[in-house]
């Protein structure tokens, strides 16, 4: 249904009370069930126009509840209530003010009927249908007092009040406009076909509240709303609003219409154990007032109290017990304009205001009495309080709205007519729905220069001050403005507040917060807390590689490839780029002894030409000699292919370069040991066996690893790569070695060799003192395969630059045991031990020293 339970429960009340008026019919009833009349009486002046007014001049401060098995008590005006007599005297003051306009209007005279509703809804309907039917007892579809046409209604104050005196009016197409309603529900013209308004609609408001809570950070917020469609619309409206920017409600409470002491106490219980400091109450000021009575007694403080504009100028509660509490609230009110009225209930008033009676309202000796010459100038109080015309002027502006409509029509010229066949409406003798036309499309600027207009839904522009409730100097509140809300304005610039003109309760000038749980810093992502609403959160930090680079973030993003977040986990750092180059002590160190050692075996060869007649150079094949100590001098220094920034080039030559050399070295080496074994088995001393074979089983030994090297290259070769995963911050850059299966072929092929060189040394290590190389062949591979079997388990646990110094290292420790364990021993005898180099010493038995 269109209609909330609010506005079928009081439709339901105003039909019911329509039924049950005082007529004919209700004679045979049983007087026990008859409704009491509620004496409708009001303020009139007569004209050739009349404009209606309900405002409730008249206040119960406590409601007695209904049970409806009884009859109801009787509704008494009790309070007289001086801020709804100065909207009154606005529409009297509009009135003749209008009057007296020569242009507005002319020859035409507006009188005025004023009800009084004593903010009851029974009282409101039955001064509709009074105003309607012309008559004090109702006869519906009926109007008694045919001279004066009624024109419109202004009215009535509270939505709860509007809403079924709008359902009334509609029925007879009677414009209404109220200055103090606000429930969106009223914009429904299929509902409401006759109403306007000059306040904005709810809708607005609720926005800008929304706007307001999110504009100081307030995310857990309390609601509270009076228990009437005013109340549950408006706050249903602006949690809406609140959902839409991610607020959450920390509680929803009703405020009692009808006084109820445990209902009070227990939302007072709601506020006191609720963390939100930020709450909205959508309630008129007669319905708080004995909430924040208890609010009050109980000391709450240190509560920012976020006003609607019901309650947001009210001077009822700027009672001193309030001072404490409500300092600090900060509301929206409707604009404030530049004019001022005055006049009516006139005896009333003066005896309210001055605190005396009249003689003919005497009912006690000991009083004060009226003489008719007190100075309202001498007064400080609500009605004399130009600050706060707000609503005043939204009744100032009905009038004038209703007089410029009733203009419009009679200036109509006849043929150009808006009815049919270009007919137009007569001034003394109108429909009110031909009125209607007319104030749909009513426009104008009124005195105070500004735009009175209606949209398709009846609303005004939407305007509103942003009021503070501050503590002056005297002990008083004084309603401060601070900003503004302008629904018409561009996206993003409706609000506007000056933060420094606010005076939070307490006296702080700092906004105070209103959160279920602290703002997460960067760095941090909210983890909502299991079955708590998504504002209660907890903070965890953003894993290693994640951030979050603002405020409350809900997630931590993911850096980019080549990126890390840095130790805050707020923003993504470019990641270190390592590789091993040659500006790295590490990479400089293994470079000289890379190329200090390659000069070891470059130097060889010219000891052994130098002594080259010797025993012990002759007695060793010297072509493959010279061949492994070049191939020696590749190995040491291809290991410094292997420092430097990778390239397509170096990635390729320098795994293929190491596979080749160090196979060709492997290989000498094994020829050499097949060497010894045909030296000493060789049945002709002569044969040129042992010259060509060895030669030949290194080229072929060597070819052989060419072939694997160059399939390797032609199928899948190295290349080099970012390596982003395998070290946390860190981008290694390092070759791939495209087939990881041909590389351990290559690797493989070598150990293979060097295993064979190793077995076949062994075996010949028995051999004749002479030919005792096999000896320091058995202990050169010994080295060589326990090297690069060491190097296989520790290459492949390190990373990055590591990685690429487990290889280098791998090449120089085993190079250097091939050329100690070779080389060195002779080295040894020809320069320090010169007279162990004979042919008998090294036939003979004194030899010890190669053992």
């Amino acid at each position: 249904s269109e209609y909330g339970p609010s506005t079928l429960k009081m439709m339901l009340c105003a039909i019911l009370l329509l039924l049950l008026l005082p007529a004919p019919l209700c004679n045979t009833a049983r007087p026990s069930c008859k409704l009491q009349s509620l004496n409708t009486k009001g303020y009139i002046r007569d004209g050739d126009i009349v404009i209606g007014g309900i405002f409730p001049i008249h206040y119960n401060k406590i409601f007695p509840e209904t049970f409806f098995t009884e009859a109801p008590e009787a509704i008494y005006c009790e309070i007289f209530n001086f801020r709804p007599y100065r909207w009154l005297q606005a529409m009297v003051f509009a009135i003749e003010e209008i009057n007296q306009n020569p242009k507005l209007l002319p020859n035409i005279s507006l009188g005025f009927q004023i009800y009084d509703s004593c903010t009851a809804v029974g009282r409101a309907v039955e001064g509709t249908m009074w105003l309607v039917m012309g008559h004090k007892e109702p006869i519906p579809n009926y109007r008694c007092q045919l001279n004066s046409p009624l024109a419109a209604v202004i009215g009535g104050a509270g939505s709860c009040m509007s809403i079924p005196i709008a359902s009334i009016l509609g029925l007879y197409h009677y414009p209404q406009i109220s200055y103090f309603s606000t429930v969106p529900l009223l914009s429904n013209k299929k509902q409401f076909p006759s109403f306007f308004w000059t306040i904005p609609s709810d809708e607005f408001q609720s926005l800008g509240l929304a706007r307001l809570v999110t504009h100081f950070g307030w995310t857990w917020v309390g609601i509270l709303a009076e228990d009437n469609d005013y109340g549950l619309l408006g706050a249903q409206s602006i949690m809406e609003e609140l959902h839409k920017t991610g607020t959450c409600i920390a509680f929803h409470e009703t405020i009692p219409i009808n006084y109820s002491k445990e209902k009070i106490n227990n939302i007072v219980e709601v506020i006191k154990k609720s963390s939100a400091n930020a709450i909205v109450i959508f309630c008129f000021e007669y319905n708080l007032n004995i909430l924040m009575e208890e609010i009050s007694r109980q000391n709450i403080t240190n509560k920012v109290w976020i006003a609607s504009e019901a309650w947001c100028t009210s001077p009822n509660l700027l009672k001193k017990e309030f001072l404490k509490t409500l300092t600090g609230t900060i509301g929206f009110a409707i604009v404030h304009p530049s004019t001022s009225p005055n006049h009516l209930f006139v005896k009333e008033f003066w005896e309210v205001a001055f605190d005396c009676k009249w003689t003919n309202h005497i009912l006690e000796t000991k009083v004060k009495l009226c003489t008719g010459t007190e100075k309202l100038g001498n007064l400080t109080f609500t009605y004399t309080d130009v600050s706060g015309l707000r609503v005043t002027y939204n009744v100032y502006n009905a009038v004038y709205a209703v007089a410029h409509a009733l203009h419009d029509l009679y200036s109509c010229y006849f043929g150009e007519g808006p009815f049919e066949n270009g007919t137009c409406a007569s001034i003394q003798d109108f429909e009110p729905r031909q009125l209607l036309h007319y104030l749909k499309n009513m426009h104008f600027r009124n005195n105070a220069g500004e735009e009175v207009y209606f949209d398709v839904n009846g609303n005004p522009p939407a305007l509103y001050d942003i009021l503070n409730w501050q503590l002056v100097s005297d002990g008083s509140i004084k309603h401060v403005k601070i900003g503004s809300f302008d629904s018409s304005a561009p996206p993003g610039q409706e609000l506007s507040i000056n933060e420094n003109a606010i005076m939070w309760n307490g006296g702080h000038t700092a906004h105070p917060r209103s959160v279920c749980s602290e703002s997460c810093p960067p760095g941090y992502r909210k983890a909502a807390r299991p079955g708590q609403p998504i504002c209660c959160f907890d903070c965890i930090r953003c894993s290693e590689g994640e951030v979050a680079n603002y405020t409350d973030s809900s997630k931590c993003l993911m850096c980019p490839d080549d990126h890390w977040s840095n130790l805050e986990r707020d923003k993504c750092i470019p990641k270190t780029v390592e590789f091993l180059s040659y500006e790295d002590p590490m990479g400089v160190a293994l470079t000289a002894i890379a190329i200090i050692s390659s000069l070891l075996p470059a130097a060889i060869p010219c000891v052994f030409i130098k002594y080259r007649d010797t025993p012990v150079v002759k007695a060793n094949n010297r072509e493959l000699s010279y061949l492994l100590l070049l191939a020696l001098v590749l190995c040491f220094l291809c290991s410094v292919l292997l420092i430097g920034h990778p390239t397509v080039v170096t990635c390729m030559f320098r795994q293929i370069a190491f596979g080749i050399i160090f196979t060709l070295s492997v290989s000498c080496v094994l020829a050499k040991t097949i060497m010894v074994v045909i030296a000493f088995n060789a049945t002709k001393p002569n044969s040129n066996l042992k010259k060509w074979l060895p030669n030949t089983v290194a080229l072929v030994c060597t070819l052989i690893q060419v072939i694997i090297c160059t399939t390797w290259l032609c199928s899948s070769p190295p290349f080099p790569v970012q390596n982003m995963k395998s070290q946390i911050g860190t981008i290694i850059i390092e070759c791939n070695d495209g087939s990881t299966t041909t590389f351990w072929y290559v690797l493989g092929y070598m150990g293979l060799l060097a295993i064979v060189s190793f077995i076949v040394a062994f075996l010949a290590r028995n051999l004749p003192d002479s030919f005792n190389e096999a000896k320091f062949i058995t202990f050169s591979m010994l080295v060589f395969v326990s090297v690069w079997l060491a190097f296989i388990p520790a290459y492949l646990s390190t990373q990055g630059k590591y990685m690429v110094a487990v290889e280098i290292f791998a090449i120089l420790a085993s190079s250097a045991g091939l050329l100690g364990c070779i080389f060195f021993p002779k080295r040894y005898i020809i320069l320090l031990q010169p007279h162990m180099n004979t042919k008998e010493y090294l036939m003979g038995k004194a030899n010890k020293f190669f053992f």
